[in-house]
């Protein structure tokens, strides 16, 4: 059995391993450790909390980083307070003997003044969550122009947080990196992308069993009222562009009832049930492996046998009543060691269902809302821009066309030509969702089950700035104080992301998480929804103060009205 001394370690760092008591590697440390050592490889490593990740990649930083000097040269970036922390303890007793070697934890919740102080000492490794980190660079407070290794632990309990915008801003930003090493418990698809975007031919490296539910399979649910089924379905089909699934219903009339109503609407999709025959049947299943058809609507006796590779989601339009049911219903998705999203659209009767699948099958349940228009909208719109950057022009004579198309657009601006395209594309789009109403379904029967399942958006709600109570509502905090709601005159224009935007009204604050419910972010203003007892104290610290040469304005906005 291999030792950290075979690894290739500083002699420093295989002493400090020593004294912790640490003699055998973990198979993710054995794996990676080698790999990482070099500094000019990129590192994808797919392991579950728990099996020795920050020291797979904590040790090897520490090998590489120039403790002679006092700027930054690696950046940890990982979802939580709680996970920054712990790998700041783990690194400091890795580096016990380097007495040079200085890590500095930058995260929300504490004075940002005292983190700028202990960045200004000298620092070589800072750990980072994401929210905290951009405001950093957006106040100069940090420099990453020479940083060398990013790290990004936890990555796509990062996305399902919310984060996705605010990582790849800090890529953007970290332009001299020589290696990306990003760490996950799972590999959706989002994460994929982010891989291929910003890491150049990364080693890949999976520890522990590749097919199982809870590893590679996010199970997520949606609340909603029954009326709202169908709009609810539309709207996360329309959310993920990229979607490759299979929609389950009970009955073969639900099925080719929706497959119609969705055909209508201009989706690729199609029905596979009991009254087709076998030549329909094989003519369906040919067009979905042939990804002719996006999307297959089936039910459970006609899905039997489909294995077919690469689905990203399976939606459950109705939940069934056998667990077995919802588990092989499931594993359509994340085959092969590939990952997978399990999504549910339920009304709250059917939260004992829910709840009884969970307790059965032994993973963990995450609610997600329902997105809104707005943020379909912005999805679909990247979506297309990613499609229209990546469209292959080195087929045909596309050179002779130029001279004309300068000619008909000489007197049109660039910038004109752009609005252009995006409406054509997106006209249907924008005006569908222009005022699409909120399809979820709030209750606080629903919180106590979020609480109990582990939900990540649940217990994170405050980082992704989501609902605790229904919109305009008087819902009870868990101090048992009600809402009060605020308005700011500070939005997206001035650069905030949500998670952004909520560390910096916490810092200036001095408030937790805990006491924010809905943050809902325009372009020019937000609107904070916060436990009444602490509205005095937010807009105290707030009202008045200047951001970035303009004064915030901050009060409650009932009175404004």
């Amino acid at each position: 059995m291999m030792t950290f001394a075979e690894l290739g370690l500083d002699a420093k760092l295989v002493q400090a391993t020593d004294a912790l008591g640490y003699v055998n590697p973990t198979p993710i440390q054995e794996k990676a450790i080698p790999v990482l050592l070099s500094g000019t490889k990129d590192l994808v490593g797919l392991a579950q909390t728990g099996t020795g990740k920050t020291a797979a990649f904590g040790l090897p930083l520490l090998h590489l980083v120039d403790e002679g000097q006092k700027y930054p040269q690696a950046l940890v970036v990982c979802p939580t307070r709680e996970l920054c922390l712990q790998i700041v303890n783990e690194l400091e007793g890795f580096k016990k003997f380097q007495t040079g070697m200085h890590v500095v934890a930058v995260y929300g919740g504490t004075s940002i003044g005292q983190q700028i102080r202990d960045l200004k000492r000298g620092v070589q490794i800072v750990v980072a969550t994401p929210g905290r980190l951009i405001d950093l660079i957006e106040r100069k407070a940090i420099n990453l122009e020479q940083i060398k290794y990013v790290v990004l632990d936890e990555a796509d309990e990062m996305l399902n947080m919310g984060f996705k915008e605010d990582i790849e801003f800090i890529l953007q930003n970290t332009p001299k990196r020589e290696s990306t090493w990003l760490f996950s418990a799972t590999m959706p698809p989002e994460i994929r992308r982010i891989s291929k975007k910003y890491l150049k031919e990364p080693v890949e490296i999976t520890v522990g069993k590749t097919n199982t539910a809870n590893k590679n399979i996010d199970h997520q649910y949606f609340v909603t009222s029954a009326q709202y089924r169908y709009q609810a379905l539309k709207r996360l089909i329309d959310f993920n562009p990229g979607i490759y699934g299979i929609i389950f219903t009970r009955t073969k009339a639900d099925a080719q009832e929706i497959a119609e109503k969705l055909t209508r609407e201009g989706y690729d999709i199609d029905a596979l049930h009991g009254d087709l025959t076998q030549q329909q049947r094989d003519k369906v299943m040919g067009e979905f492996r042939d990804k002719t058809l996006q999307l297959l609507i089936a039910t459970d006796v006609a899905a039997r046998g489909i294995d077919v590779q690469g689905i990203t989601h399976v939606i459950n339009y109705e939940l069934p009543d056998d667990v077995e049911v919802y588990t092989h219903r499931s594993g359509r998705t994340g085959r092969a060691g590939n990952t997978g999203v399990c999504m549910s659209i339920i009304h709250m009767r059917e939260m004992g269902k829910m709840r009884h699948i969970q307790g059965i099958v032994q993973v963990p349940f995450h609610k997600m809302d329902i997105p809104a228009g707005k943020d379909v909208c912005r999805k679909q719109f990247f979506h297309f821009m990613d499609k229209l950057l990546q469209t292959d022009i080195s087929h045909g004579d596309y050179e002779s066309y130029v001279p004309m198309l300068e000619e008909k657009f000489a007197d049109v601006s660039k910038e004109e030509v752009l609005k252009r395209v995006a409406a054509m594309e997106f006209d249907r789009f924008l005006k569908y969702y222009e005022n699409a109403e909120d399809l979820n379904v709030y209750d606080q029967r629903r919180e106590r089950f979020d609480r109990n399942s582990g939900d990540r958006r649940g217990n994170d709600r405050g980082d992704r700035g989501d609902s605790r109570g229904e919109r305009g509502g008087r819902q009870q905090f868990s101090g048992g104080g009600d809402v009060a709601r605020l308005f700011v005159n500070l939005g997206t224009k001035d650069g905030f992301y949500k998670a952004s935007f909520l560390q910096f009204i916490l810092d200036m604050s001095d408030l937790r998480k805990e006491v924010l419910g809905r943050i809902d972010m325009k372009e020019m203003n937000s609107w904070i929804e916060i436990d009444k007892r602490a509205a005095k104290q937010m807009i105290a610290a707030i009202d008045g103060k200047n951001y970035k040469g303009r004064r915030i304005r901050m009060n409650d906005a009932d009175s404004r009205r």
